[in-house]
């Protein structure tokens, strides 16, 4: 077969990474995208996504690498990876309808031998229940005429240690012979290929992942709120239980969750769980304390301030980071959102101040912007830091401020500082 190696559907942070590895690996490489603007930006060789420098881009597209609205490109496609995003629709339900279109655009172009891999996080079942009935639409049979598979993307942005070529990739195939196909496909690029007997195993390998990290989440975020009224600097303790080499692994409270997986994956996880017939009592538990940590959040401003004889309706109050972690650009489920909502339903006068963020909006309206943080602090009644981006002096905020409370436990605690 002619053409492209690989067509990646999708170009955000899962896609071009996944791009820019095969791309160095020698595959010829194209992306695929509704949006005009995206693939405009690729094609001119800049970049907008955070792990992804325009230098990078530069190379890919010495590489070979093309961006492009035209969907005849799956037809010459050696392997097609779907990576679209799967939010929840507005009552918390899995939303597939971008990996539905995707799909039914694969079927339209799909040819004999090709590979297709979904990589879209889902609910167990959904490649052979949803994807594959799309597929063959098109009169070819997965598993005969086809390859199909899944691949459970997991992408860290900012994570300057692990990317996609140093993370074991999880495989599943519909068949054995499907997973040979994918697992030899990711093997040209990535050094570790972990195959699972089935599409339902990789596809629950990454929704038990990510609720992992969600409920040890929402335990220390529980256990942040009562040892407060009970006086216990539980930052020590975290501290002092990671020193056991052996059954614990540290995790940090927060003022929520944020980003594309852990406020999300988990409702997938509990979906599939519901269609059982009874609930997923722990992950429904960790959503509902992390998603009351914004409230906690503005619970405790508001105490600084009482104790400084202040109401919150009319101070000033200064956001530090308001991406979903640090380093990054990356503003998706941030909980800075819900926190400056309760803070302005409260009448708080609120600016912050991100280095990687140049404008930013609650409910539509905009948010001042602060680019001196010495001089925001000064002015600020109150400082909430919400993300700890390296690039923020934190000697300045504890120095500068005249409260600040401190929710990821990075600044010395005192007289004006408090940590969550």
């Amino acid at each position: 077969m002619s053409g492209f190696d690989l067509t990646i559907i999708g170009l955000g942070y899962v896609g071009m990474p996944l791009a820019k590895e095969a791309t160095a690996a020698g595959l010829r490489v194209a992306g695929l995208d509704v949006d005009p603007r995206k693939v405009d930006a690729l094609n001119a060789g800049r970049s907008y996504i955070d792990d992804l420098t325009d230098a990078d881009l530069d190379a890919m597209i010495s590489g070979g690498f093309t961006a492009t609205l035209d969907a005849s490109v799956l037809a010459q496609s050696r392997t097609i990876v779907i990576c679209v995003p799967t939010p929840l629709d507005e009552d918390h339900r899995p939303d597939l309808s971008a990996v539905e279109g995707a799909t039914r655009t694969v079927a339209e172009h799909l040819q004999a031998g090709t590979l297709v891999v979904l990589e879209s996080t889902t609910w167990p079942g959904t490649t052979d229940e949803v994807a594959r009935p799309i597929l063959e639409k098109s009169g070819l049979v997965a598993g005969v005429d086809f390859h199909l598979a899944f691949s459970p993307e997991r992408i860290d942005p900012g994570n300057a240690k692990f990317g996609l070529r140093n993370t074991p990739k999880v495989v599943g195939g519909y068949t054995s012979a499907c997973k040979d196909r994918a697992s030899a496909f990711y093997g040209q690029f990535v050094e570790r290929v972990v195959p699972v007997s089935g599409t339902r195993e990789a596809e629950m390998a990454k929704l038990l992942e990510n609720t992992y990290r969600h409920v040890n989440i929402a335990l220390v975020n529980e256990m942040a709120i009562f040892c407060d009224e009970l006086g216990v600097n539980l930052w020590e303790s975290i501290e002092a239980a990671s020193t056991k080499p052996f059954g614990f692994q540290k995790f940090l409270p927060g003022p929520g969750v944020g980003g594309h997986c852990i406020p999300v994956d988990p409702s997938y996880l509990s979906y599939t769980v519901r269609k059982l017939g009874y609930p997923f009592r722990f992950v429904e538990l960790a959503q509902e304390i992390n998603e009351r940590m914004p409230s906690y959040v503005t619970t405790r401003v508001q105490r600084l301030l009482n104790q400084a004889r202040k109401p919150v309706n009319g101070s000033r109050v200064l956001l530090l980071g308001v991406t979903y972690k640090p380093d990054i650009a990356d503003e998706r489920e941030t909980p800075a959102i819900p926190v400056a909502e309760a803070l302005l339903e409260l009448g708080a006068e609120l600016s912050f101040c991100d280095p990687y963020v140049k404008e930013w909006s609650v409910n539509g309206a905009p948010i001042p912007r602060e680019a001196d943080l010495a001089e925001a602090l000064a002015k600020a009644d109150v400082t909430v830091l919400l993300q700890q981006h390296s690039v923020f002096d934190l000697d300045l905020i504890e120095e500068r401020s005249n409260l600040v409370l401190d929710t990821r436990g990075v600044l010395t605690a005192s007289d004006h500082v408090e940590r969550l």
